[in-house]
């Protein structure tokens, strides 16, 4: 009998300690990186636009009311949140800019990830493509991040021929539309969402054994929106109601502010209609996409070990101040949609007004994965917001963008003009050219359209001198 009592506790104690031994299972991260989407979403409490899914997600997670990107434009922005660093930290400004040019040696997120056991994949836009006639191409792809690529190619880049568009020839830089018949299954996006869901039932960690981070970009909502017919027909024209320019809205603004495109002021109502209707329509096929990955984890039974993070690279406006589509500093174009769930799920359904910036989800997913942070962020984990959703978050969120001004206002500058942004709780404060190109100041409080530039104001000058201060700080922060 003593034999088999120490027999017994001997075993029990082996068997304790090898669990004791075992490292902790890991999370799986599912990254969905969407292309000029502004927050027009039922989540955030649009009353037209239909996201069920991402929706979905959003009652699962936690939805950041508050979240900005580093740069209004492509390129900048998703290097900026992929390395963890500012844009002018990383030297890519422009949509033509290889950040490893300037940071050869830095360790992107999807590297990290890969660099600590996980398999890494990428489907889609996740560093820069020239959409649309990048698609099916690597792009500004960085071939260190990942350990196997998917770009997807579908019939919307097949059909440039039949797209309406401002400026004929031009479909990405340009307002463009098109609604398809063919079956939403040959699009880029749907075949992109189908190679991911491939990947997720070939690699996840029941059978591997190994962790996977999985990065999805999807195309749509850029230009051109292509979509099939039946995501048009959500939206009949007559719920359309456009942004109207209103008269003197532009007054005050200085001119390194106005990022005007050719043609784009002189829309029609009924045009405008159009484009509203088929960029809305881009968001719902995408959003049917973003379901499918969402049920796929489900069906493999990934979905209580999985991150997921859903997020736009930049805003988008939609006729604000007459502007329309992206490369800006206000709201519209730097303020972006971002989800995350865990797997603990611990305050689902969540929405928190802690500011936050793109910059932040590479130590977040990081830390949330228990894998050592690296030396060269900039950005702060925003694990205490999702452990509270009322934390504060920064006490205020940058972004840097060059004045696109000179596109159709050439005369304005005889050199190029950056500005700075800050955005705090209640207002922004932004300069170009370190204020000799312009000031302004918008009180969100009691102006949340941006209309009334306080900059000149004796009234807010402690109010300017404050967050002048503020945003000298943050700037020389990000160099």
């Amino acid at each position: 009998m003593r034999f088999w009592s120490f027999a017994f506790f001997t075993g029990l104690f082996c068997l304790l300690l090898a669990a004791c031994g075992q490292p902790e299972e890991r999370p799986n991260v599912l990254f969905i990186a969407v292309d000029d989407l502004n927050n027009d979403l039922g989540a955030y409490g649009h009353d037209l636009v239909r996201s069920p899914h991402i929706d979905r997600l959003a009652a699962q997670g936690m939805r950041f009311n508050r979240a900005y990107c580093q740069y209004p434009v492509c390129n900048p922005s998703r290097v900026s949140f992929l390395t963890g660093l500012y844009p002018e930290q990383t030297g890519a400004l422009t949509n033509q800019d290889t950040f490893r040019v300037h940071i050869p040696e830095v360790a992107t997120l999807p590297q990290w990830f890969r660099q600590h056991g996980y398999y890494v994949a990428r489907v889609g836009k996740l560093f820069h493509y020239n959409v649309p006639l990048g698609i099916g191409t690597d792009g500004l792809d960085d071939s260190l991040s990942w350990d196997h690529v998917v770009n997807p190619r579908g019939i919307d880049r097949e059909v440039h021929d039949r797209i309406h568009t401002l400026t004929p020839g031009q479909f990405g830089g340009t307002l463009s539309w098109l609604s398809l018949d063919d079956d939403e299954g040959e699009h880029t996006d749907a075949l992109g969402a189908s190679a991911a869901i491939a990947l997720l039932e070939e690699h996840h960690a029941a059978q591997t054994g190994q962790p996977i981070f999985l990065a999805v970009g999807f195309y749509r909502p850029h230009t051109p929106y292509v979509a099939p017919r039946s995501y048009f027909e959500k939206y009949p024209l007559e719920d359309i109601h456009p942004v109207l320019e209103e008269p003197g809205d532009r007054d005050d603004i200085p001119v390194a502010a106005l990022a005007d495109r050719p043609k784009q002021r002189e829309l029609t109502v009924e045009q405008r209609r159009e484009i509203i209707q088929a960029y809305y329509a881009s968001i719902s096929f995408m959003d049917a996409q973003v379901g499918r990955l969402l049920d796929a984890l489900e069906r493999l039974d990934m979905a209580d070990n999985t991150i997921v993070v859903f997020v736009s690279d930049h805003g988008y406006h939609l006729g604000h101040h007459g502007l329309w589509q992206k490369g800006d500093l206000f709201e519209g174009s730097v303020r972006v949609p971002l989800i995350v769930a865990t797997p603990e799920r611990r305050h689902a359904g969540a929405a928190t007004e802690a500011l936050t910036e793109l910059v932040d989800l590479y130590p977040t997913l990081v830390e949330l994965s228990g894998l050592p942070l690296p030396e060269h962020l900039a950005g702060q984990s925003m694990k205490p917001i999702l452990e509270d959703p009322a934390h504060p978050g920064r006490p205020a969120a940058l972004t840097v963008a060059w004045s696109r001004a000179r596109w159709v206002h050439p005369e304005a500058f005889d050199e190029p003009v950056l500005g700075h942004t800050i955005r705090t709780p209640r207002f922004r404060y932004t300069e170009w050219n370190q204020g000799q190109s312009g000031v302004e100041l918008y009180d969100y409080q009691e102006d949340p359209q941006e209309y009334d530039n306080l900059a000149d104001n004796p009234e807010h000058a402690e109010t300017m001198a404050r967050l002048k201060q503020l945003l000298d700080e943050k700037r020389r922060a990000a160099q």
